[in-house]
Order: structure tokens, then sequence, then C-alpha cells
């Protein structure tokens, strides 16, 4: 049998001499409130009573204080035995030691009161005694003159308080230790749950950072050899793809402290307090040495230094900086503390701190491919309730340019959609609504179209399929709609080719393309519409890059104006001669595209025709009513599937001036 234990005594509260200061404060309020219970309703009397009274002669004295405007009146012996004056007598608790009036009154005007009762006392010969004083109150005036005193610095000790991060022992407990290291400490008593099985689709980069941990977890495997434990690595990558995860399962799988912090952490509107940070971080890391700090969005203390002229040389973020490059590779820097950092702005960093010997690694997490984002959906499909038999293949094969928050987001769209549904599981159109949702928008079936809004969307519609289905370099059509959905009034969806490099051909048909559109209208109607302002953009900017970026145009040539960093500032890099050239060659660009998709779908009208009729039949059609009216398109090589990606648009808004 187990013992049974005693209960325990419940602790004593610790002495706190603010209790003291408390208890004198309610005792002079107490003696305040009870000390001057000679104001009580009951004894209060008007002049008229005090002169019935006084005439009676029922009064042995009475006290006039001038600076509040009272008279204390007080009854003889015999008077304050009689029935009438039975609720003046006071027989409750009073502090002071006085004796206490038997009523209280407002005389009013004084002069007209000492008129009346010096006759009245001389007309009937009365003995009654008056005394004219000031009555004053010693510890009301300190209390009264004490107590603002007291506020305020009650009130500048708690936000001397809130500013330091609260009352209590360690760092943050003092008023000075803004200074302190805002860093979240993981250890072996704090439980991460991510491990590196919740991260999938980033082998590589897990072989890296894995190895990482494996230094600072056996590092005589290493320097046994000659080798030096790196101080640093930088993981960069777009938004999405999973650097903050892969720190997090570094968290959970490293056996030794991990400090974790945010870029704006060290940011702070005191001078000093980032660089202070940065010296308290490392020295706390060094003392738990060996550990990870990681240090998310570095980019906010991590840009490049001299690049803002308006604050002068002596920045706070620059200083912040000085600090943490002194403290990657300073002297007396040999402790096993490893750096790992994560952006997605590496080329606006100071190249002070990409160097090696800070960020000995950069790992380069970019958008998953195929293989990848099965694996990404394998993760995060495991706690929905699925049908059977889903095919994980075909949900990759429908999100190319998809990052691992892009599908996280996609499958909790589809378990909403199930849900909005009243189904049991999710299924595999629920995951191909979600998709729509998350690249279109919400569909808006509410909006109302005239007939000939309708039609003129109908054939914006049809004349971006009709181009796109005989142009080689186009990406397969797999569905058309004319229904609202999101900011779009209609859209043409494709399905691309997954590809690292992009020919000039490509470049110019998907221009084409674009332009189909508004050729189409131009066609049908003899007039354009606002409904292209969205393909207008695309293809500007698609123009754009192929002059300036991609060096694509022969007149330009070969050369690039791409400047990630910002280092031009305000100041163009080519002259004004330069400027109108690349001016014309966009422009030149564009029409000639839109010239050839008209000439295209001037001969192709008759299925032009035809396949508007049918959108404004069915609203939505597939790849089977395309092959219908258009034929087999030859350069088609991928299997139908269903739509995952919007690359034209019906936008009808206006642009807003700046």
């Amino acid at each position: 049998m187990a013992e049974n234990k005693k209960p325990q005594a419940p602790k004593k509260p610790k002495f706190n001499p603010y209790w003291i200061s408390g208890a004198l404060l309610i005792a002079l309020i107490a003696f305040q409130v009870f000390g001057s219970s000679d104001t009580n309703d009951n004894k209060k009397i008007t002049p008229i009573e005090f002169f019935q009274t006084l005439k009676s002669g029922e009064i042995d004295h009475f006290d006039i204080i001038k600076n509040t405007g009272y008279v204390k009146v007080y009854l003889t012996d015999d008077a304050a035995k009689l029935k009438k004056h039975a609720k003046s007598v006071s027989t409750g608790f009073s502090l002071a030691s006085t004796k206490m009036p038997n009523y209280i009154f407002q005389y009013g005007d004084l002069s007209n009161f000492e008129d009346k009762y010096t006759q009245i006392i001389d007309d009937n010969n009365l003995t009654t005694e008056y005394d004219n004083n000031r009555e004053e109150n010693i510890l009301a005036d300190i209390l009264i003159s004490v107590l603002p005193f007291l506020l305020l610095i009650g009130i500048w000790l708690f936000i001397m308080k809130r500013m330091s991060g609260g009352a209590g022992g360690g760092a943050g407990g003092q008023i000075f230790n803004i200074g302190k290291s805002k860093a979240k400490l993981f250890d072996e008593n704090t439980k991460v749950k991510t491990t590196f099985k919740d991260v999938a689709g980033l082998e590589g980069a897990k072989e890296e950072v894995q190895e990482i941990v494996d230094f600072l977890k056996n590092p005589e495997k290493y320097t046994s050899l000659g080798g030096k434990i790196p101080k640093g690595a930088l993981l960069v990558g777009p938004p999405g793809t999973g650097k903050t995860l892969l720190a997090k399962a570094v968290a959970g799988e490293a056996k030794v402290p991990f400090f974790s912090l945010s870029g704006s952490d060290f940011v702070e509107m005191f001078v000093g307090v980032g660089a202070s940070r940065v010296r308290d971080l490392f020295k706390q890391a060094k003392e738990k040495s060996p550990a990870i700090i990681f240090i998310d969005e570095i980019d906010a203390i991590g840009r490049a230094r001299g690049k803002n002229a308006m604050s002068g040389s002596n920045d706070e973020r620059e200083n912040t900086l000085n600090q943490l490059l002194t403290e990657m590779d300073g002297f007396g820097t040999n402790t096993n503390v490893i750096v790992l950092a994560a952006t997605n702005r590496a080329d606006v960093l100071d190249k002070a701190l990409m160097r090696a010997g800070r960020f000995d690694r950069q790992i380069h997490v970019d958008l998953p491919n195929l293989t990848e984002r099965r694996a990404i959906f394998d993760v995060h499909l495991r706690p929905l309730k699925k049908v059977e038999g889903l095919d994980l293949d075909f949900l990759a094969k429908q999100t190319p340019g998809f990052s691992g928050a892009d599908i996280a987001n996609l499958c909790n769209e589809a378990a909403l959609i199930a849900a909005r549904n009243n189904k049991k599981a999710v299924d595999k159109q629920d995951f191909l609504d979600a998709v729509d949702r998350v690249i279109g928008g919400l569909e808006k079936r509410s909006h109302l179209f005239s007939v000939e809004e309708k039609k003129t969307i109908a054939y914006h519609e049809a004349g971006h399929a009709t181009v796109s289905w005989f142009l080689e370099h186009a990406d397969p059509l797999v569905k058309v709609t004319i229904v609202p959905r999101g900011r779009s009034l209609g859209a043409a969806w494709y399905l691309p080719q997954e590809a690292y490099i992009t020919r000039t051909s490509k470049f110019l048909d998907e221009i084409c393309v674009t332009m189909g559109g508004r050729a189409a209208e131009k066609i049908i109607f003899n007039e354009i519409s606002t409904g292209a302002l969205s393909d207008l953009e695309n293809v500007t900017k698609k123009a754009k890059a192929m002059v300036m970026i991609y060096g694509l145009n022969e007149k330009v040539g070969n050369i690039t104006y791409y400047d990630p960093a910002g280092e031009s500032g305000f100041v163009k890099p080519y002259s004004e001669s330069t400027a109108e050239l690349i001016d014309n060659e966009i422009k030149n660009i564009v029409e000639t595209e839109y010239t050839r998709a008209l000439e295209l779908l001037t001969s192709k009208r008759d299925v032009l025709e035809k396949l508007a009729n049918r959108l404004m039949e069915r609203e939505v059609i597939f790849k089977d009513d395309l092959e219908e009216i258009l034929g087999k398109r030859p350069f088609d090589t991928i299997e139908d599937k269903p739509s995952q990606k919007l690359v034209s648009e019906n936008k009808e808004e206006k642009k807003e001036e700046e």
C-alpha cells in the first residue's frame, strides 16, 4: 500500500515592506472618517432651530468655525437628557479625544448671524458662551499635501517596472535591464515537438543543418582531423519555403541550448540598446556552450552599412550590426557557439556579414520541385481526415510554384471546403476547389452582369484560349471561366511546365497569349475595354524584363540593369538616349505581339465565336470542350489535368493615383 502523505501546510505569505505603508494609509483614512463624524446628518440642524434652542436656554456654549462656515453646538447636561435631543448624543466609536458637538449647522452670512445671536442672548439674559476660532486638521493637511507626490512616485515606479520587463529577479527584473537579450532559450527542460521528420522537401538543407548539430554533439570527430567547427550558417530563400521551420527542427533535434529571437528584437528606441543586447546574447550563449543562436529575419539589422545618408554615420542599426560582426569574428571567440540566421533578402545584407568566418555556409532553401511537393503534402495531410487512395502525385502536379506554406494553406482550405459541404472526409475535388480558391480568390456568383458585359468577357477569355491553343511555347490550357473570382471577372487557367530557364520564344508567346483577350475584343466589337488592365500589367512586366534584366533584346544588347541591392538609388545606370531606346523596345515588343494575336484570331474567327458562345452557355469549360471546338492541340504533351494557375485576368478596375 502506498503511504498516506500528510497534507502540506499552506505556505505563509512572505513579509512585504509595502504592507506597513498600506496599514498606515488605512489608519489615516480611518482616522479622518471616524474623527470627523461630527458631520453626521442626524446632528445637522437649521439656523432657525438653533435660535429657538438658544432662546430656551438649552445651549451650554457654541463654537463658530470661521474657516469652514460651520457652528458647533453643545447642549447643557440637562437638555441633552431630553427626549427631543436624543439623536444629538453620540453613541458610536470616535477616535477624537475631545467632546463631540450635539449639533452642527452652517451659519451663512457671519455678520447677520452675529447680530442675531447677540440680540437673543441680551434679550433673554442668557449665560451661553460662544467662541470664534479656526479648526485645523494636521493629519488631513499632511495627507493632502503628500498624497499627490506619493501618487506620482507610484506611477513612475510602475512605468519603470513595465519598461524593464516586470518585477522579479534575473534579467529584466531591474530598471536598467532593458539592454538584456530577449532571446527565448530552448534547452533540455523545454519540450520542442518539431523534428526533422516534420520538415519535408528540404533534404539538402537538412543535411547541412544536421551536420552542424552533429558538430556540437561530437566536436572531436571533426577537430581530430584538424577541422574547425563552422561559426555560422545563413538560410536563404523565398518566403514560405521553410527556413524558420528548419530552425525549429534544429531546436527539437539538438541536445544543446538553443537561443531563438528575431532581428527586430535588437531594435529599440534607446541608443546603445541593440549593441548591448547582442553582447548579452553572446555572453549567455558562451556560458552555456556548446550552443546555437538562431536569428530570424536578420536583414532587420544586417542591411548594408552606409546606404542611408539621412541618418548619418552614427546610425543605431549600424552600431548593432558592428557589435554582431565583432561577436561573430572577434578576438577570443573560440567557443562552441554557432549562429543560424534566416532571410529572404540576402541581396541587401552587408558584405562583411556574408563573408566566410562569420557565415561559413549559405544554405539556399528554394521552392520545392515535384518530388519535394509530394513529400510536403504527405506531412500536411497527416492530421486531415481524407478519403482512401488520395493521389499525392496528382496533387503535387497541380501545384507548381507553390511553397511549403502555400501547400499548408491549401490543405487547410481543402478541409474547410469539405466541412462546408458536410463531407466526412476530404477528397480530390476539395483540393482542386482549394487550388482555385488560393490562386484566384473567392468565387463570386452573386455578381450580375448585363448581356453585353457577359458577352465581352466571354470573347475576351475565348481570345486568350484560342491564341494559346495554336502557339507552341504557350502553357497548356486546362480551363476557361467567366465566373468572377477574387478581383477578376473571368480567367483562363494554365498548367505551366516546370523549367529553370526561359527562352525568347517562350516570352514572346506568353505576351501574345496575354494580348489575345484585347485582340478578340478589337476584332468582334471593333473597340476595346478596361477589362485588360491586368493583361497590360503582365505584358509590360515581361517585356521590361526581357529588355532590362535578361538581355533578350537585340537593339539594347547583352546588358542588364538589374540592381537587386538597390545600390544605384535614384540615379539611372544608363543615359537618356538609352532610356528612350528601352521605352521604344518595350513598346515595340508588346505591339508586335498584339498584332500577331490580331492576325491569328482573324484567321480563327469561326472557332473563336464558337468558343465564346459555349462560354456564355456554360460559364466554365474544360479541355474536352476546347478539343471539341479547336481540335487536338499538336503541342500538348501533358495529360488532362484540372486548373491550377491563373495567368490572365479580366479586371474592371481603375488605377489609383499615388
